[in-house]
């Protein structure tokens, strides 16, 4: 389900069972695979809007770090 603002994935947090899995990203556009090998899931590229984006598929969150983020504007 996508977040009111429209900026990137926000998962439905229940607490004791969402993990927080946060991973500081250098640049704007992130890939995630779930991690695991053949136990995660497809490959999918996501772009940080403002300061994070959360995976659709493992929730896994990727936050901005300070600083970076100027990627061209591309």
């Amino acid at each position: 389900m996508r977040d009111p603002q429209m900026t990137g994935y926000g998962p439905k947090w229940t607490e004791g069972v969402t993990p927080e899995d946060v991973t500081e990203a250098e640049s704007r556009a992130v890939s995630c695979d779930g991690g695991g090998g053949a136990l995660g899931h497809p490959m999918i590229w996501m772009r940080i809007e403002e300061h994070e984006v959360t995976c659709p598929y493992c929730s896994r969150t990727y936050r901005l770090k300070d600083g970076a983020g100027d990627d061209g504007h591309h």
